[in-house]
């Protein structure tokens, strides 16, 4: 997009470096928001690679600290761009070849108050169908203002009303990821770094995935993401090659394999352990998600239990698995988001909307750990149980999308009752994190024909184009209807999910 013999507009030229070099140190972590350092390196000079330390976070649920001050990045202004110009290919060549803008000395503006939900959104650029506008710009943008917010607890139990949300948070509490888990994880991938180093010195490597965004379990595996930077890009089925090689010599990983899909990606596993990486080259979006994510994850206490325990619901009832053709974890997660995004008193805003400098689709990658901890706190008015929102999601989804005769003759009276009111609308809507609500579909590719439309927030293609099927399709949409008759009539997390039994299999991997 630009020449790479000059400068872009509003940047400096770095030729012999990848580094501007910061006039002081500069430390980057990756805290925001409730929870401690989790992943953080430091830029001591533009010679030295930044390390990539991991540090333990505390207790589950800390009081929210002081709200910091919101985060201005340094980015050029760029044109907006049409549907047809957002190719993952230019969003990434920009995102690589850009040169780190350091922190040091920027202003630092008056902090933001608490969000509230009620509160509109003046100056933010929302489009009716959303596929057609950019992002708005970060220096346009007008903060939300609030006077009063309620206050709300810092205690998972206050959101434990009943049988089915004690149930929900039993689960949560026995198979949510501990410390020690990310602890082991942290330390192959420190070891992996110092090795592939050796190949390639200016390689970062970087966990993303469940393990880093606040979502993961006990059984999850860890996602990897290898950054080479550089005037060329690679060809990640090259690099996965060599390192395949590197890794056969290495004597704390086996089983390697490397898998040719459209994101390739190198499979290992930690020696002598079940644990299970994912490494995958310059795929930098995953890095942009993983703390936007996160940043969802810790802005209520329910988000973290409601999200494991549809994921355990779904892959128990076979629905989780995209490569089967069925939903993927992270497609489940957006449809959970946009529920809790969509209902008359919100549980979350849309973060991308209300503070795009925090989460800009360009920002340098080395200042995307940054962005989140300058979002201030949310405070939802919304203070339904967790069984309650676990109910509603699966009625969302069971009438709101999907009535037909068919599925509404299998549910129970009480749940019938919206499928007459609603109307079809998986063949007519995208489910959509980024607007925080459901968008017409254009007559794109990118969404005609796909059975479920659910957008990717930055780079805005399709999670869920893995339901490909109709008989898979079908499959998806009944196992809602069913779950959501049966768990409204018994109010039994187990009558939908064999509980002890997860929890003794998560057990084992203490």
């Amino acid at each position: 997009m630009f020449p790479r013999s000059a400068a872009q507009r509003g940047r400096s030229a770095y030729r012999d470096g990848l580094y501007p070099p910061p006039p002081v140190p500069i430390c980057y972590d990756y805290n925001h928001q409730r929870l401690a350092v989790v992943n953080s390196f430091y830029v001591p000079e533009r010679e030295r690679l930044p390390t990539y330390e991991w540090k333990p976070y505390p207790a589950l649920f800390p009081v929210p600290p002081r709200v910091p001050a919101p985060y201005t990045p340094t980015t050029p202004n760029r044109r907006k761009r049409q549907n047809d110009e957002y190719s993952p290919h230019v969003v990434k060549r920009q995102r690589l070849e850009s040169p780190s803008h350091p922190l040091v000395g920027s202003p630092i503006p008056p902090a933001t108050p608490p969000r509230h939900p009620d509160q509109a959104v003046p100056g933010s650029s929302r489009s009716s169908f959303g596929f057609d506008s950019c992002y708005p710009s970060p220096r346009a943008h007008i903060h939300p203002q609030v006077n009063a917010v309620p206050e709300s607890s810092n205690s998972l139990q206050a959101y434990a009303k009943d049988k089915l949300s004690d149930q929900m948070v039993e689960l949560f509490e026995a198979c949510q990821q501990q410390t020690s888990d990310l602890a082991r994880k942290e330390t192959c991938r420190t070891r992996l770094q110092k090795d592939i180093q050796s190949i390639y010195a200016v390689a970062r490597l970087y966990l993303t995935g469940s393990s880093m965004n606040g979502l993961g379990c006990r059984s999850s595996d860890a996602d990897l993401c290898l950054v080479l930077k550089g005037n060329n890009r690679p060809d990640p089925i090259h690099v996965l090659t060599v390192l395949q090689r590197l890794f056969k010599s290495l004597s704390y990983v086996e089983r390697t394999q490397l898998i040719r899909a459209k994101v390739p990606i190198l499979r290992f596993r930690e020696k002598g352990s079940d644990l299970e990486f994912d490494l995958n080259i310059n795929n930098t979006v995953g890095i942009r998600n993983t703390f936007l994510l996160r940043s969802y994850a810790y802005a209520d206490l329910r988000i973290r239990p409601m999200i494991l325990v549809v994921k355990k619901w779904a892959r128990h009832n076979q629905i989780n698995d995209a490569s089967k053709g069925t939903l993927s974890s992270y497609t489940l997660v957006l449809m959970v988001l946009h529920y809790l995004q969509t209902l008359k008193e919100p549980v979350l805003p849309s973060l991308q909307r209300d503070y795009p400098e925090c989460f800009y689709a360009f920002l340098d990658i080395d200042v995307v750990p940054e962005g989140p901890k300058r979002v201030p706190p949310y405070i939802s008015t919304n203070q339904s149980s967790l069984g309650e929102l676990l109910l509603g999601f699966l009625k969302y989804y069971a009438t709101d999308f999907s009535p037909s005769s068919l599925l509404s003759s299998i549910l129970h009276p009480l749940v019938s009752c919206f499928w007459v009111r609603g109307r079809s609308r998986w063949d007519k809507q995208v489910i959509s994190v980024r607007e925080a609500k459901a968008l017409p579909k254009n007559n794109s590719k990118e969404w005609r024909n796909k059975y479920i439309c659910v957008e990717e927030p930055f780079e805005k293609n399709n999670v869920a184009r893995a339901v490909h099927e109709k008989i898979k399709f079908d499959a998806i949409k009944a196992t809602f209807a069913e779950s959501c008759r049966i768990l409204q009539d018994r109010k039994d997390l187990n009558s939908i999910l064999p509980v002890r039994a997860i929890i003794n299999k998560e057990s084992c991997r203490r």
